[in-house]
């Protein structure tokens, strides 16, 4: 699947939905239908989020160069949450799921123990729900496709304190960055080289992941 498609269908549901029959057509274009409105206001949000993931997935793409196999709009068979994207080590002895997190311009995001913030503009946000999340769903895929797996938010919009951070969750470790350090931060981790390795754990992550519907 491509990046971004299953917000982008959600986007397109929401506005779809406020619009039922003709009426509501004709009511949101004439300014008629606050339902549209108020739709439409979500379904932008959900459009930005969907950008957002469509650009990590182009930053991230020059990692195939260097071995990584790459995944995109997934989902762990029975379960709903969905994982925007999943790669695969050039070793092949672990795996990346990486939540792209579209966040205010303006904030930064820094951590405290055991807790993600945003803050700026005189807010302070807790942010560590979503980091607890990254992890709890990556040790769900861990368990499932028998490899060690590394949660990462990877953040858009907001300003990542010293371009990369560590938080421990009570689900476990999250390592988040800015969206222009993912690449960087992702080369970083593995070591060595394994084709066959890699291969063989890229082939279980499609057995266990399907496309997100």
């Amino acid at each position: 699947m491509s990046a971004g498609g299953s917000a982008g269908r959600e986007a397109a549901r929401i506005r779809r939905t406020a619009r039922r029959g003709v009426w509501g057509h004709v009511s949101a274009w004439a300014g008629l239908n606050p339902e549209a409105a108020r739709a439409d206001a979500v379904a932008a949000r959900w459009e930005l989020g969907a950008e957002a993931e469509k650009e990590t997935a182009r930053r991230l793409r020059p990692l195939r160069l260097y071995g990584w196999r790459i995944r995109h709009d997934l989902r762990l068979t029975g379960r709903r949450f969905n994982l925007d994207h999943v790669l695969v080590s050039p070793c092949g002895t672990a795996v990346v799921v990486a939540d792209t997190k579209r966040w205010p311009v303006g904030r930064t995001v820094t951590a405290g123990p055991g807790r993600l913030w945003l803050v700026g503009k005189g807010m302070v946000e807790d942010r560590t729900k979503q980091a607890g999340d990254a992890a709890r769903y990556a040790s769900l895929v861990s368990a499932a496709v028998g490899v060690p797996v590394w949660p990462l938010l990877i953040v858009h919009g907001s300003h990542v304190q010293g371009r990369h951070l560590e938080v421990d969750t009570v689900s476990g470790r999250v390592q988040v960055v800015g969206v222009d350090q993912a690449v960087r931060v992702l080369r970083a981790a593995p070591a060595g080289w394994s084709w066959s390795r890699a291969r063989q754990t890229a082939g279980r992550v499609d057995e266990v992941l399907r496309p997100y519907r």
